[in-house]
Formats: C-alpha cells, structure tokens, sequence
C-alpha cells in the first residue's frame, strides 16, 4: 500500500513540473482531487490500526472471597431424644349387645361424651320380663312343695319316735324335703338368669369417655350373647378422654444412648416427657414413661415405648400424631452453630473453619439435635474454631478468604 501511494506521489510531482496543460481539459482536476483522496484513504489504512488499537493492561490479582465468619456459640445443653409419636386410647371397648331382642332406644348422640353407667342403647326388654316372671312363679311353687315337705318330715320324725311311724317313711320324707330345698334353689338361679338378660337389654357407658357413631338403629334386631359363643352385633364403640397413652418408638442407637444416659445418672427409667401436638411448636404437655419393650423389632431395628399423656385441654385424639421429647441428661456445657453451616460428607459431617491465616480448613465433627435453630456439636470443633457461617458456596478447603466477624443467632432472637 505505502508503495502505490509513493507511486501516486511521484507521478503527481512530475505532472506538476511537466508543463501546465489547457485549460480546455476538463479531467485535470478531477484527476487530482482523486489522487488526494487516495492519499487519505491510505494513511487511514496504516495508521488506522494503531489509533484504534487500546492500550494493553496489566494482568491484576482477584481478591479473595468474603466470608462470614463466628465462634460456635457456648450454652449449657441437656441431654435429649426427640421422637414421633401416636396417640392410642387406654380403653376401648366396642359395644356389644349381651342379648338379642329389637332395639327400641338410642340414648346418646354420635360423639358425645358419656358418664359410666349412662344409658346408651335400649333393647325391648318384653321377652326378658316374661321369662322373669316365669321364673319367680316357679319359685313360688318350689317353696310351696318345700314347706309341705317340712311338715311332713317333722310329722314322719314325731311318729318315729313314738313307734308309730317307721325310719323308711322318715328317710323318705327328709328325701322329698331335700328335693323341694334343691328346687327352691334352682328357681332363685333361674330368676337370677332372667334378671341378668333383662338387666343387659339396657346397654350402658362401661366408663366415662367419648362414644362413636350408632352402628344399629331403633327397630333393627341384634344379636347377642353373653360368652360370645355366637356372633354379636357390634352397636358403637367408646373410648377413654382424661389420660391418653402416646406410643413411639426409638431406634437401636438412640435406644443404647438412652440406656447409657441412664446407667451414666445412676438413676431410673426416666418418667417424663414433653410432648408437641402436630400444629405446636412449643412442648406445653406434659407425660410420664411408663413402659418399654423387652426386645427390639428386628426387622425395623427399633424398640417401642409408651407414655401417658393426661388430656387436661380436650385437645387430645386417639390416633393424632404428636413430637415427644425425653429427657436423657441434666444440662451440660456445648457448641452450637447453625445448621446450615453443616455439611455432609458421605457419611459424616464437617464444618468449615478459617484458620489464623485465613485458609478455609474443614472439621470432621458429631452432631447433636436443633436447638432453637442451631444444631448441637457434641464432637469436633473448639470453642475458639472460628467457623464459616456466611458465604459457603464460593469457598472450598484449602482456599484463602477475606473472614468477616458475624455474629451467631438463635431461632428466638
């Protein structure tokens, strides 16, 4: 390119040295002003690049990244399981009618509570009071043939003795006596019997508690049956209220701290729990553990236990699910931090430090349960470990970071 442009040049010198031609040519100038232009252009063409071209910069060092640091927060941590658990009733009966006959009468509404010895379910008792009557006048009878038979024994005793009467006819007569005294006695249980069906024709409340829906109604015929040797008609069924028990159970690990806990205290079976019904998050009832299993369910690994919970607000279902706490341990220094600041790492935990020069040092350590949002560290970290609460994604260990003092905070603050 300079080559054509010198090219250009000297050929527009000696043009202007060669003699000036007419003015009658009128190409002249337009031939000149486009060599100009040529000129131009190509000095744009060299220089252009070195005037576009920017200035090169010094490669910089990157910062290291931010991150929040703190030390796990120190506070005094009892010992404890938290656990899932069911409400069951500690009793429930299904109602059964004892005897068969039309029920006439329902004396409650679905769900009601009842008082023991309500009246719930009527069943015609016509038949019953028949078969009662029947059976009184059978006694009637027998102490009437008792009576006579008295008398002629004592007849039969005074002729013996007299010489008048013989001992076969006073054998006989104290005979007839004991059969009319037998007789006597198989009325009284006959009566006994009818008044046993005519009493349970009136089914009532066993204890106080909640009743179910009515499973019969009025005009429908029930069987029954006093030993359940023939099928019964189920009526409702009713379940206790005022103590209700809470059943869970605790897998093998959590199970041998438990014992180990205990056998540590020197003490007993712990007898109380907290529980958290499903929409509380506050452990406000209060239960007593009153029975563990003697073995462990193999196939779940795990043991069951059960406490009784009273129901002192009405608020307590059988078969609600509710969050039990027991309590292991009296309170005892521990490190929390937040949970998030836990990472797993297959099939442990570790936490993230910051060494004093600054390079991200991670911590293998054993967790505990949440404690208002934090998660208790029982193994592992120190209390002056300073660790990575903020920022965690865009470090990883071995790095070197610009730590920024943050404080730790509780669900509660």
């Amino acid at each position: 390119m300079s080559d054509l442009v010198t090219h250009h040049a000297t050929d527009f010198v000696t043009q202007q040295q060669s003699p000036k031609p007419s003015a009658t040519k009128p190409g002249a100038k337009a031939w000149v002003a486009s060599m100009i232009a040529l000129g131009v252009v190509a000095g744009a063409v060299i220089a252009g690049p070195q005037l576009m071209a920017s200035p090169t910069l010094p490669a910089g060092t990157a910062s290291p990244p931010s991150v929040a640091v703190s030390l796990p927060l120190q506070r005094d941590v009892d010992g404890r399981l938290e656990l899932l658990g069911q409400f069951s009733a500690v009793q429930k009966v299904e109602l059964r009618a004892q005897v068969g006959g039309t029920l006439t009468q329902i004396g409650f509404k679905d769900g009601d509570i009842v008082h023991k010895g309500d009246l719930l379910f009527q069943i015609d008792p016509t038949p019953y009071q028949i078969r009662l009557s029947q059976a009184e006048a059978a006694l009637a009878s027998a102490r009437s043939r008792l009576e006579l038979a008295n008398r002629e024994l004592t007849r039969a005793d005074a002729l013996q003795k007299t010489g008048a009467g013989s001992v076969q006819s006073t054998d006989q007569k104290n005979a007839e006596q004991r059969a009319a005294q037998a007789a006597v006695d198989a009325a009284q249980a006959a009566i006994r019997d009818a008044q046993f069906d005519l009493d349970h024709t009136r089914v009532t409340a066993p204890f106080t508690g909640r009743v179910g829906t009515h499973l019969v109604s009025v005009g429908n015929l029930v069987a029954g049956s006093r030993a359940a040797t023939s099928p019964t008609t189920l009526l409702a069924t009713i379940v206790s209220t005022d103590t209700l028990y809470l059943n869970f159970d605790m897998s093998e690990a959590d199970y041998m701290r438990f014992l180990r806990e205990r056998q540590a205290q020197g003490g007993v079976l712990a007898n109380k729990v907290a529980v958290a019904l499903a929409d509380e998050t506050a452990f406000n009832h209060q239960g007593t553990l009153d029975f563990v299993d003697n073995s462990l369910d193999r196939s779940s690994g795990t043991i069951h236990l059960r406490a009784t919970v009273p129901d002192t607000d009405g608020l307590l279902t059988p078969g609600g699910f509710a969050r039990v706490r027991v309590q292991l341990a009296p309170p005892a220094p521990a490190l929390l931090v937040p949970d998030a600041s836990v990472l797993p790492d297959q099939s442990d935990h570790v936490v993230l430090t910051v060494g004093p020069d600054n390079v991200v040092t991670p911590k293998q350590v054993t967790l505990g349960d949440l404690r208002d949002g934090l998660r208790v560290i029982r193994s592992g970290l120190s209390p002056s470990d300073r660790v990575i609460v903020g920022g965690i994604p865009t470090v990883r260990p071995g790095a070197t970071v610009a730590p920024q003092a943050q404080a730790i905070k509780t669900a509660t603050n």
